[in-house]
Formats: structure tokens, sequence, C-alpha cells
């Protein structure tokens, strides 16, 4: 795909926003209005939609639409699900998994939080432990893939351990769902969030909930929050067929639908899912060429985003060198590990493998801390 437009300057290089296709781009140049019988259809289809991508029944599971940002849809989910007398334990291994734990905190959410290292995959002997030995545990929250790194999250070994102690699964797919493949029932996940703007490849406005219908129905009147009251919005698009409470972000609904097509187009998740993978393999073969070093082993790695070390050289600058990749028309994203120097480049959007050439080639361009000082 040719990016090197008057629209489109440079690729988006990161976990999300991402760069997205012209024709995604192009569902947003009519102005709709939220209580049209025709939109509130398309919300419907859309729900539709999510409900087939994660490969469960309406019968079973429902999704639900939250405007705003991923973040707003965890804390909806967060904020309406666990109740009162209820305890949330976080797994973090990430900034991700943190930031539910924060959310859990404002909101005075009992939490327990079972770290692992940034650098290091969940401690499935301390969760079980934490299960075992803490009998006010109610909820289990995970990120599955964890961009403050790239690693993926076993959410499977995970979801054994919170069947086994009979607890209520809330996963954050925030950058996996739609590009790597997810049993949701057979996990047992019983609420799964997700973003517009992330391996769909819509544009940001608004997450999504897939939710198991008996869990949800517990949630009545259990919000801390009006706005983000996940079970008031779902009874709401239930009953009035597709309408949200309050203002929807239009455009970004029916650059979804666009991108929801695309998606089916290229083959469902299995195609989409190889692609990513093909990119991250070249990429991080064609890194570690010219010398650069992945933060994690290739076995925890997800295809989503890639953390690389910085150099250890005294002329490197990550913003010098963000700078001339970006002349070059790529944009890449800072380090968010707390403890290492690193920068992330992320795969996903409408990025093919010939992009991660041409990127290849702009990085060995942009090497200029092997230059002479002085």
């Amino acid at each position: 795909m040719n990016f090197n437009n008057d629209q489109n300057p440079y690729l988006l290089l990161t976990p999300g926003p991402l760069s997205t296709s012209s024709s995604v781009r192009e569902a947003m140049l009519k102005d709709w209005c939220t209580w049209d019988e025709e939109y509130k259809l398309l919300v419907q289809s859309i729900r539709s939609d999510l409900l087939t991508i994660g490969g469960v029944s309406a019968e079973d599971y429902t999704s639900v639409l939250m405007q705003g940002s991923g973040t707003f849809s965890v804390e909806s989910v967060l904020g309406t699900v666990i109740p009162s007398e209820g305890k949330v334990l976080v797994v973090a291994n990430g900034a991700y998994g943190s930031r539910m734990a924060t959310i859990a905190e404002r909101l005075h959410i009992p939490v327990t939080v079972v770290c692992g290292g940034e650098s290091n995959t969940p401690d499935l002997v301390g969760i079980e432990r934490e299960l075992r030995e803490d009998q006010s545990i109610t909820h289990v929250a995970v990120v599955h893939c964890e961009t403050t790194t790239g690693m993926v999250n076993p959410i499977e070994a995970i979801g054994k351990l919170v069947k086994q102690y009979n607890k209520t699964y809330i996963v954050d797919a925030m950058s996996s769902f739609g590009g790597m493949d997810i049993s949701i029932q057979n996990i047992g996940i019983d609420f799964l969030i997700s973003s517009a703007n992330k391996c769909i490849q819509g544009v940001p406005g608004f997450g999504f909930v897939i939710a198991n219908r008996l869990e949800l129905n517990k949630c009545a009147n259990q919000a801390r929050s009006l706005s983000l009251d996940l079970y008031d919005q779902w009874v709401t698009m239930e009953e009035e067929q597709g309408k949200w409470r309050f203002t929807s972000p239009t455009h970004t609904v029916h650059a979804f639908k666009q991108a929801l097509q695309e998606l089916k187009e290229e083959g469902g998740i299995a195609a989409r899912s190889e692609r990513y993978r093909t990119n991250q393999r070249r990429l991080v073969k064609g890194m570690r060429t010219l010398g650069f070093e992945t933060l994690l082993p290739d076995a925890d790695q997800s295809p989503i985003i890639t953390s690389f070390r910085e150099p250890v050289h005294e002329a490197f600058s990550f913003y010098h060198f963000y700078t001339k990749l970006k002349e070059q028309g790529f944009v890449i994203y800072p380090g968010k590990v707390t403890n290492q120097e690193t920068f992330r480049i992320g795969n996903i959007g409408e990025i093919y493998e010939e992009d991660i050439e041409r990127l290849l080639t702009a990085v060995e361009k942009s090497m200029y801390w092997l230059e002479p000082i002085g």
C-alpha cells in the first residue's frame, strides 16, 4: 500500500491509533444523526459482527459499545461489574495492567495486584496462591497483549485458575482482539474489552465489551459512574435497538463498520493474524541484522508490537532517531518499560511486509550514532 500522499504523510507504527485504509477514512466524510433508524441498525449490525468475530453466540454473550478511548471501556467494566462487596485480583506485568489496578483504587474497589516484572510472564503460582488464600476475591483482570513490552500473556492458563476458583474473568484484549485468535467461551472470559482503533483497524472514538449475558445481568445499579455505566448502556442498546444513552461518535462508528467489512474481506482473524506475524518476524529479523536487540525472548513476543533496547552509545538519542524516521515517513513509539531504555515498533494496521522493508531501509539510514564523533 502506498501511504506517502497528501492525506497520509507517514505510517503509524504504533499499537493504535494506527494507519488506516483510505476507505475507512472515507466512511467519515458524511454527517450522521444518532437517532436515525438507519444509524441504529448500523450499530446493531456492529454489535452482531463483534459476537461473530469473537466466536460466541448471541444467546450466551452480548456486546456493548462505549464512548471514549479503550481505557474508558476498561473503567466502565471495572466500575460496573464488581459489586460493592467485591474485590479484584489484577495481574500486572506492565503499564496497562497497572492502570487497571489504579482504576480500581480510584473507584475504591478493593484490589490485590500480582506483579511479575515487566519483562516476565505472569506468576501463575502467585495467582493461584492469592485465589486459594483470599476468599474475598470475586474478579480477576489481566491484559492479553501488554503493549508496554509487546508480551502476550497466557490468558488460557490464567483462565483455568479463574474458573477453578469460580471467579469472574475480565480480559483487556485492547491490542489483540481482531488480530489474534481468542477463544472467549472456551477460555471462560466473562468480559472482553477492546477498542475501535486497534486490530480491527478503525479510528479512535469508542471501545466495546463482549460480555457474558448472565454476568452482565447481575450488574444493575452497581456502576460507580453515570456515563460509564456499562449495564445501563447495554439495556438502552437492547431496548431501543442500537441507541446510545449519550451522543455517540457517529463518524467513528461508520468507519468501524467499514473496517469490519475489510477484516472479513481479508479473510478474518486468521489472515490478519498471519499478516501481522509476517510483519513482526520480518521486522525482528531485519532489526537484529542491523544490530538491535529485542527486549523479550521470541517465545513471549506478540505479533502486535515489539520492544527494542536502545543502543548503548553516547550519541544515541531516541528523539533524534524518531525525528529521522519521521522525516522518511515512519512514526514509532518511545519505550514504556520503567527500568530499561527501550523503544517500540508496532506493525498492526494497514501495514504490509513491503512497508516493513522500507522501514528497515529508513532505520539503516537513520543510524547516525555509528558515524565518527567530532
